[in-house]
């Protein structure tokens, strides 16, 4: 009988693995991690930026209420998805709760933070102004916001993924 000896896995080659998986991840994972939700936000905020034109013809309320809606509908969904990451590396729901609150902000909190007070009201705004049909000029709007946002929540996806904040390693040692 031969035996193996296999070498014990560093925290560094454990980095290494997580951010080689990170850059392998393409645009089906993409799509994905993020079509349910902007379907979701989609919905939302087109039934709340053209609710609000039952009493206002105005741009800036009109992308204000899109606004609200699409947030609310889209990070409704991508909490759950994240639990649902997070519940197999967690201790208990608690944790797990925490984990996804932490990655949220994470991967979310200077995209949402950039996207929601400057870039995405002004496009909405913008496309709204710009195009005859608010419905079109909410989603010309969105469209363009989007391209912004995902580029710098897909950065900061990358980032947790390869310091091990998505798999608990990082957790884990910090216990042991």
């Amino acid at each position: 009988m031969t035996t193996i000896a296999h070498s014990p896995t560093t925290a560094a080659q454990s980095d290494d693995d997580a951010a080689h998986g990170a850059r392998r991840r393409g645009l089906g994972f993409w799509i994905t991690r993020y079509l349910p939700a902007e379907i979701v936000g989609t919905a939302a905020m087109l039934i709340a930026g053209l609710g609000v034109t039952i009493w206002t013809g105005n741009p800036a309320v009109i992308a204000l209420a899109g606004l609200l809606g699409e947030t609310l509908g889209f990070y409704a969904v991508l909490a759950i998805t994240i639990y649902i990451e997070q519940a197999p590396v967690s201790r208990n729901r608690r944790v797990a709760v925490g984990r996804t609150m932490m990655l949220l902000v994470a991967e979310f909190g200077l995209a949402e933070i950039l996207d929601t007070l400057l870039i995405r009201p002004a496009l909405l705004m913008a496309g709204v102004w710009l195009l005859a049909d608010p419905l079109w000029g909410l989603l010309a709007g969105k469209v363009i916001a989007d391209i912004v946002f995902y580029a710098i929540a897909a950065g900061a996806f990358t980032v947790t993924a390869r310091t091990g904040l998505r798999d608990g390693s990082r957790a884990e040692e910090q216990v042991s």
